[in-house]
């Protein structure tokens, strides 16, 4: 049950905020012009499939140590202390930050890029206050 609750909100949550917003961009964007990548754009796809890879391992830590979700309405009943937690304290957010950057590098888009500011800030104030 735990692992459906996981799965559900890292849909609905951070698959919206790295996923479904970003194809929104991309697809109904004002004319800006791109990031001249040409193939060096593909190189996006490192921290893109690294940040999944990390957000997922979190998300399974969270489940198997902490017994909870990365939902605060359910989170994690024991401290989580090894994975990527055992290096940094929102891996989570880390995740997400490196999967926008590997899209704005990968669809070469300043809008991507913009966005991604945006949630970095966005992510930094939560935590800060």
């Amino acid at each position: 049950m735990i692992l459906f609750k996981t799965l559900l909100f890292s849909i609905l949550v951070p698959g919206t905020v790295v996923g479904v917003v970003p194809y929104l961009l991309l697809t109904r964007r004002p004319e800006l012009p791109g990031i001249g990548l040409g193939v060096m754009r593909y190189t996006g796809i490192v921290p893109l499939l690294g940040g999944l890879l990390f957000y997922l391992a979190s998300a399974w830590y969270f489940v198997e140590q902490g017994k909870g979700t990365p939902a605060p309405i359910d989170p994690p009943k024991l401290l989580v202390t090894s994975g990527p937690y055992r290096f940094v304290r929102n891996p989570m957010y880390v995740g997400g930050v490196l999967i926008l950057l590997g899209e704005s590098i990968l669809f070469a888009s300043i809008v991507l890029l913009l966005y991604l500011c945006l949630i970095w800030l966005a992510f930094h104030l939560f935590i800060v206050f």
